[in-house]
């Protein structure tokens, strides 16, 4: 593990975590529903943020898993970890803060967090810290506006009340989607089939870092 043992997570403001996310994630936007942030400390500066809030789309995402209630789930909303962190800080990071997810909030039954295999990554990370995979479909979701030339989800286009975006471009690649049940007995009411990892690749869906694997 090495250096890894040595970092520090804590609850930081969301301010912080805001900039941190504007500067180092791939996006360089931060997702309005977030609402508790971990901030990653090594040798007393900050290389890595967590965001954590409600899915966009609740109603649905809470009947993943039967019998959830209204506030028996979250969403890992944002992450961005700086290179500075060694090897492993990412799987690390992410086990620190279900543990304190755990105790802090212990309601919490599972969590969610999507992978965007169109410019970013398929979820490596996911994978290593025991998240479940539970969807791999091709992209619909994530569109490219024709004027600003932004990229946006579909839901926030139509909260922007931009009409038009079913007929905007869509990003060529994949989406998946990861489940971690801290709950482990909710796993048993999943209402979706778990999906071997070795599909990613079967379906040309693989991506690391924004490249194609």
């Amino acid at each position: 593990m090495g250096r890894a043992k040595e970092i520090v997570i804590k609850v930081i403001p969301a301010k912080i975590a805001n900039d941190f996310i504007k500067k180092h994630h791939y996006s360089g936007k931060v997702v309005p529903n977030s609402k508790i942030h971990f901030g990653a400390f090594l040798d007393n500066k900050l290389h890595g943020v967590m965001s954590f809030g409600a899915s966009i789309n609740k109603k649905g995402t809470r009947n993943l898993v039967e019998g959830t209630r209204w506030n028996e789930f979250i969403e890992l909303n944002r992450m961005a970890f700086t290179d500075y962190l060694p090897k492993n800080s990412e799987s690390r990071c992410i086990s620190i803060v279900i543990r304190m997810i755990k105790k802090q909030a212990p309601h919490i039954k599972w969590i969610i967090s999507f992978a965007d295999a169109c410019s970013c990554g398929d979820g490596t990370i996911y994978r290593a810290s025991g998240f479940v995979l539970t969807d791999i479909r091709i992209n619909d979701a994530l569109r490219i506006n024709p004027v600003t030339k932004e990229k946006m989800h579909t839901i926030t286009a139509y909260h922007n009340q931009n009409k038009n975006f079913k007929h905007w471009e869509r990003l060529k690649g994949y989406q998946l989607r990861y489940i971690y049940f801290i709950d482990k007995s909710c796993r048993d009411n999943l209402t979706v089939k778990e999906i071997p990892f070795s599909t990613i690749n079967e379906l040309g869906a693989g991506m690391y870092k924004g490249q194609k694997k």
